[in-house]
């Protein structure tokens, strides 16, 4: 059964953010809080992992349309190419609402690159998310936790996510209610920055 950890963004706990890496780097699933919805992940680099995600979600891993979570621009450049007017672009949303979507280059985990050249990066606006990436040294993955009601998509309620979820993953973070709107996703592989999916962010505030 998952444990339930709350925490609070301002003066976040860090004995248990380094208690969430630990299980992180154990090959564990967690549920987090971000500046949308609440999103499930893993480490990036651990395959098993990875592969009981998909499971979870019910998708091929060949299929998976994941995102990272990175905790700074330094860090998206370790695993995509960012062109100047995307980095720009970047510096002034982020952390905030978006998934840029960029062009993977070769440290992109192969679970992840199957079939695919892009990868979707966020640096959500969210002190929890960032800190647990930090401790780790490496992104995390990042999926949106759905919900099968057609009216309510996103589930809000962390302990209603919580029920739901405590025989599947390792741990569910509570960060507070959450939102049920999505981050808005940018297509960043050009520079004419094609909105995917209209969510939280509104890009234009930026351009």
């Amino acid at each position: 059964m998952a444990e339930y950890i709350k925490l609070y963004e301002k003066g976040t706990d860090i004995k248990r953010i380094n208690q969430i890496v630990s299980c992180l780097k154990e090959g564990g699933v967690i549920i987090y809080p971000t500046d949308t919805v609440y999103g499930m992940g893993c480490d990036i680099h651990n395959t098993r992992a990875v592969e009981r995600i998909c499971q979870i979600k019910g998708i091929k891993p060949n299929k998976n349309n994941f995102s990272f979570i990175c905790y700074d621009l330094s860090h998206i450049a370790d695993y995509a190419r960012v062109s100047n007017a995307a980095f720009k672009l970047m510096k002034k949303a982020l952390p905030g609402p978006f998934t840029f979507v960029l062009d993977g280059n070769n440290k992109v985990p192969k679970v992840l690159a199957q079939g695919k050249k892009t990868v979707g990066v966020r640096i959500p606006n969210n002190e929890i998310p960032r800190l647990i990436v930090k401790e780790l040294g490496n992104p995390i993955i990042t999926t949106s936790i759905r919900d099968e009601d057609d009216i309510i998509e996103y589930s809000t309620d962390p302990e209603l996510i919580f029920d739901k979820f405590q025989h599947l993953v390792d741990i569910v973070v509570d960060g507070g209610f959450g939102n049920n709107v999505p981050s808005t996703i940018v297509d960043a592989t050009t520079d004419d920055f094609e909105i995917i999916r209209q969510g939280l962010g509104e890009l234009e505030l930026y351009l």
